[in-house]
């Protein structure tokens, strides 16, 4: 098993959570981060959410993954990003 879910108090967008755990004794370190696409900020006409929503994850920095879409609120979509792991 890779995940396990654990829940946090609710956040505000465009905020970082900084997660410490034990992993064998081991102490890591996951941070994620939650921002707001505004489909009012981009003048998306319905037909292009799909493309501008993938265009927006494509462009934030390589360092972060999308780790999951919330659901739409007030013309908003919350996105979660987790920092990835540095290699090496």
């Amino acid at each position: 098993m890779r995940e396990v879910i654990i829940l946090i108090p609710d956040i505000e967008p465009e905020q970082n959570v900084e997660i410490e755990v034990n992993i064998n004794g081991k102490k890591k370190t996951i941070n994620y981060k939650v921002e707001l696409l505004s489909w009012e900020q981009h003048e998306v006409p319905p037909k292009d959410k799909v493309t501008v929503l993938k265009h927006f994850i494509q462009e934030k920095e390589k360092d972060w993954e999308l780790m999951e879409i919330g659901a739409p609120d007030n013309g908003n979509i919350p996105l979660m990003f987790r920092k990835r792991e540095a290699v090496g």
